[in-house]
């Protein structure tokens, strides 16, 4: 398994990578479902916990392999059964989503997190012997994801899992690469990594797609397209069309350039894909609000949609957007949107409201790019 060249041309996804994506993102909408009943159900603080907790494991297993994959992916057999043991990991970790909502018991989530990091181990190991001149690098990786391993099982066998714990070994977890690279940088292909981002961006929106389509479906047979239900699906999609603009107004390869830059580039869409899950889930449970299957109060609910939203912009405009230089303009117009978001929380109409404000972010930052292009 040798390294693969970073400036190779016309680098593209794999079709094995856009399955593994596939598969992952069924925990994500496990996640998303679980956060949706949770928030109808007015379990804020546990639910929205749980949800950050799980995602994190989904996320970063995910991630992990993309980095790999961007640096030694081969497409040999060995490589392909590789990977597909970490997707059975991923589809156990989503059968055991929501028992871990609903009772708080985290083994089954454990036991699919260890069989991914199993398979990614083994990937490690097999570049170690592949790639002699980053083999310190490799065998660093395999043992920092081992030793974390160690440290879940140890939580996972006292009997306990206290958010404290829980949050100590998921920094652990995140130290492991920034440690091993320091052994010599692995050689990652930056446009791979923003496809790779780009696809799982685009998979997850879908999933919040789904899953407001199939409580609109329910409401409908319910009750019958309401004007309150019209709103709810017209600033849905407006809110949906525009987060998938905004993520891909700015090619985010031209600034992945160091090992610093890419690490928070890469960790920090922890937040961007959370979000975007949280959308879908948040549309769900104002569908439950305006057919009366939830007793949330407006901005409760409104908050399930606004918030993440929000978080959504302001992590992209830090990621995505600030560093290609667009100016103080494009810094205030993110941020005024934001805040707009934020107060049509407490409005009769928070959906259609926070709808038309990133279907206006978007046109103005059309415009501003064709005005600075001239």
């Amino acid at each position: 398994m040798p390294a693969r060249d970073p400036n190779e041309v016309h680098r593209q996804a794999s079709f094995l990578e856009l399955f593994f994506d596939l598969c992952f993102v069924i925990a994500v909408a496990q996640a998303a479902s679980s956060l949706h009943h949770a928030l109808a159900e007015e379990h804020f603080a546990a639910g929205i916990l749980s949800y950050l907790t799980v995602f994190f494991a989904i996320w970063w297993a995910w991630m992990n392999f993309t980095w790999f994959a961007s640096s030694y992916d081969n497409d040999d057999v060995p490589y392909r059964v590789a990977a597909m043991v970490q997707i059975v990991g991923a589809l156990i970790l989503a059968a055991g989503v929501p028992r871990a909502f609903e009772i708080h018991q985290f083994d089954v989530v454990f036991l699919g997190y260890a069989v991914m990091r199993v398979g990614l181990v083994a990937l490690w190991l097999r570049a170690a012997m592949g790639d002699t001149a980053r083999r310190i690098t490799a065998l660093r990786y395999a043992g920092g994801i081992s030793a974390a391993m160690i440290g879940w099982a140890v939580m996972l066998f006292s009997g306990e899992w206290p958010l404290w714990g829980w949050w100590l070994m998921a920094a652990v977890e995140m130290t492991v690469p920034i440690w091993a690279e320091r052994g010599g940088n692995t050689p990652w292909h930056p446009h791979h990594i923003a496809e790779r981002y780009g696809l799982f961006t685009i998979i997850v929106l879908g999933e919040s797609v789904l899953a407001t389509t199939l409580a609109v479906q329910s409401a409908l047979g319910d009750q019958g397209a309401s004007p309150a239900l019209l709103r709810i699906i017209g600033g849905g999609l407006l809110i949906v069309f525009s987060l998938w603009w905004l993520y891909f107004a700015k090619p985010a390869q031209r600034f992945l350039t160091s090992n610093r830059l890419a690490f928070l580039w890469g960790y920090g869409h922890y937040f961007i894909f959370a979000s975007v899950a949280a959308v879908g889930a948040g549309l769900a449970v104002n569908v439950d609000h305006v057919t009366g299957h939830s007793a949330l109060s407006n901005t409760a609910a409104g908050a399930a949609v606004t918030v993440p939203v929000a978080v959504y912009l302001f992590v992209l405009w830090m990621l995505h957007i600030r560093p290609h230089r667009t100016g103080l303009a494009s810094a205030l117009l993110f941020l005024a949107t934001v805040a707009v978001i934020l107060v049509a929380t407490f409005s009769p109409w928070p959906i259609p409201i926070a709808g038309l404000a990133t279907a206006a972010l978007v046109a103005i930052s059309v415009a501003l790019s064709a005005h600075l292009q001239r």
